[in-house]
């Protein structure tokens, strides 16, 4: 289907657009809006110049958006709601531009043209952030501009090699007759349709709120691509002799126990390292910490010593690390390699780190958001 033949898409705190590269498939996203300079400088190398305004989302006006909107996408700032954060939650100062989202959204239902579906994506701390009420604020805020939600819990893992979870609160005009198809049952544990993504988190979270819809989207298949699919051959950074010896030195017992197990064991083995802090002995300790279960850890903005991924390769008695670069964390997002990376490896990295998994989005699409649409637009 042309893209003018599909649903309109707004793409609010769109990033560098990983959203879109998702949601293309079903919908037109014919609008999107950021306040980053470097990533709406990446979204119109991409995607060009129509339909992209730069600035802070209180200051779109309403008349600024296009007709009969279908679906309204909102990756708001996580800053203050992850669990690596402070928890400031809502009152932050970034998290808190939600509801200037909500503001626009309350002016397309003044206007007579609200958006049939809403969704809205955040880190897993949204579920517990100040205690649920955040999250109770969010279903409150929803069902008072006539919708009704429900959350799935869906971590990139079962698309692409990287943990990756991440809560979607899923949103539709109050009085649609849902399929029951579309719909789970409120168990996790129930033979009656049971869900992957809702998860135990999800379960609790939303016993609290008495009127969440149970969404019901199926499991995809394992994912296909591995590390050898994710490392781009031509980067020769590897770490030289000394930092090796330091990356040693930074092993505890456990993992230095199973690098050495890797050493002893024929062929090739690839896993990823993080850099910690933990406590030992009451002194703070910088740490080097290894997997090797064919995932890597959840992409971070690169701020902060710990945010920065690096690859191990161990193959027979040999050592190599580098740092994940720019391309290979796309990779790990689902984006394609004719995606235009911005210039300077922390740009490419922030937007990794920032947005969402292309083919988590491209399966929410696909398996709730456009059967949705097909009731609310017969």
């Amino acid at each position: 289907m042309p893209p003018c033949d599909k649903p309109i898409a707004l793409e609010f705190f769109a990033g560098g657009g990983l959203a879109r590269l998702g949601l293309s498939g079903q919908f037109n996203v014919a609008w999107a809006n950021d306040l980053d300079a470097m990533k709406c400088r990446a979204w119109r190398e991409n995607f060009g110049a129509q339909g992209l305004v730069e600035g802070d989302v209180a200051d779109i006006q309403v008349n600024d958006l296009p007709p009969r909107p279908a679906l309204a996408w909102a990756s708001f700032p996580c800053q203050d709601l992850s669990l690596a954060g402070d928890r400031a939650g809502l009152s932050g100062g970034r998290s808190g531009t939600l509801f200037a989202f909500m503001a626009r959204l309350a002016e397309l239902r003044d206007r007579g043209d609200p958006p049939e579906l809403v969704v809205l994506e955040n880190v897993k701390g949204l579920l517990s952030s100040h205690g649920g009420r955040d999250l109770a604020a969010i279903f409150r805020a929803l069902g008072e501009l006539g919708y009704a939600a429900g959350c799935l819990e869906m971590d990139a893992a079962w698309f692409l090699p990287q943990s990756r979870p991440r809560i979607f609160i899923i949103a539709v005009r109050q009085g649609l007759a849902i399929p029951a198809a579309l719909l789970s049952s409120p168990d996790l544990y129930s033979p009656d349709r049971p869900c992957l993504f809702q998860t135990p988190a999800i379960l609790k979270a939303q016993a609290a709120l008495p009127d969440a819809l149970n969404w019901f989207v199926p499991a995809p298949s394992k994912p296909s691509a591995s590390f050898d699919d994710i490392l781009d051959p031509k980067d020769t950074s590897w770490w030289d002799a000394d930092k090796l010896a330091i990356f040693h030195q930074q092993l505890n017992d456990k993992h230095r126990g199973r690098l050495e197990a890797l050493l002893a064991t024929p062929g090739r083995h690839i896993g990823t390292m993080y850099r910690r802090i933990r406590r030992e002995g009451g002194e703070k300790q910088q740490r080097a910490e290894i997997r090797f279960d064919g995932k890597v850890g959840c992409l971070r903005t690169p701020a902060g010593g710990s945010s920065r991924q690096f690859w191990v390769v161990v193959e027979g008695d040999t050592l190599n690390i580098r740092p994940i670069n720019p391309r290979e964390a796309m990779r790990l997002m689902g984006v394609p390699d004719s995606y235009h990376l911005p210039k300077g490896t922390l740009a490419g990295l922030k937007i990794a780190g920032d947005g969402v998994a292309v083919p988590v989005v491209a399966w929410l699409s696909e398996k709730l958001l456009a059967p949705l649409l097909a009731c609310a637009r017969p």
